[in-house]
């Protein structure tokens, strides 16, 4: 049901995507779209929909100089229990070639600040086509969610999380995979995989505990609990590509019977700092229970999460969870 190619997001040993999609034309040349007058304004939807655009042209085209520009050092994304980096991303970019539809938009944005110099863009791309790597090549999953962070660094706009989820029926069959191993019940930084080199930040333990609150409320539908660990605005994409858009539709999503949780084991937490007050966590979760009615087995989620701090505390902000 889940495609492994995800469009404008980083897979390892899988084809690259970064779909396309309308939005209001900027101004700016398209080369230099992305750098900013260091005015300390906070950016428009429009604004920042526009230089997604300008991003997923530049790699249908194999543009990896453009992103190399336009990702912040601290980019960080997971994609099927992988941290990939912006060196990653910038290497394969540059070998990826992709043939698109026209009459592709974007659509539905939604803008949640995390503080003046961190926002996160969410929005539907209905992009049609395929895209070649290595001699591969693969369709694209159509509509997709996706999610950008973006940190203003300096003078400019930068990304350092990306991610899509293919938009799908909740009751529809998941493709779960029987053969994931749960690993430990551990919140710790040593707790890291080994498939792919990382470093995590010391601000890694901090995060996991929240993480492990926010995850026991979410179990229990615990309402309480959710709003005492998380921010005053928040927003959430779910493994089936439905975004909650506030705090509000966010609890109201985690407190529901769409999944009844009986169990949770959390591997390979990595902590990143993107700025003094934000940080990203990416975590292996392997759950048991049932969502969407159907028995999950130990189905292995792969989550992405943005914290920000509130009073030297740190809340949960934003999270993505991801089956690829």
């Amino acid at each position: 049901m889940v495609s492994k190619i995800a469009p404008w997001s980083f897979v390892l040993n899988a084809v690259v995507v970064f779909s396309a999609g309308a939005a209001p034309a900027s101004s700016a040349p398209a080369e230099n779209a992305h750098v900013a007058k260091p005015t300390g304004a906070a950016p428009t939807v429009h604004a920042l929909l526009a230089l997604e655009k300008q991003a997923h042209e530049a790699y249908v085209k194999g543009d990896g100089k453009f992103f190399d520009s336009l990702l912040g050092d601290k980019f960080v994304e997971q994609r099927g229990g992988i941290r990939v980096s912006k060196a990653d991303v910038v290497k394969h970019i540059s070998g990826v070639k992709c043939e698109v539809n026209a009459g592709w938009a974007l659509t539905e944005p939604q803008l949640l600040k995390i503080d003046n110099d961190a926002y996160v863009l969410t929005y539907v791309s209905n992009m049609q086509g395929s895209c070649a790597e290595s001699g591969k090549t693969e369709k694209m999953p159509s509509p997709v969610r996706a999610a950008t962070v973006w940190i203003r660094n300096g003078g400019r706009w930068q990304v350092v999380f990306h991610g899509e989820n293919p938009i799908v029926d909740p009751s529809a069959p998941l493709a779960i995979d029987k053969k994931a191993e749960v690993g430990n019940d551990v919140h710790t930084a040593a707790n890291i995989g080994s498939a792919h080199k990382v470093t995590s930040d010391p601000i890694t333990d901090a995060l996991l505990v929240v993480d492990n609150a926010v995850e026991d409320g979410w179990m229990r539908h615990d309402a309480e609990k959710i709003k005492a660990e998380t921010a005053k605005d928040i927003a959430f994409v779910d493994i089936y590509g439905t975004f909650s858009a506030d705090k509000s539709a966010t609890v109201k999503a985690w407190t529901s019977t769409l999944c009844e949780v009986s169990g949770y084991k959390i591997t390979n937490g990595v902590g990143t700092s993107v700025s003094p007050t934000v940080g990203i966590l990416t975590l292996t979760g392997a759950y048991t229970g049932t969502c969407g009615g159907q028995d999950i087995g130990e189905l292995k989620v792969f989550v992405n999460e943005v914290y920000m701090k509130v009073d030297g505390v740190w809340k949960w902000v934003f999270g993505f969870n991801s089956l690829t």
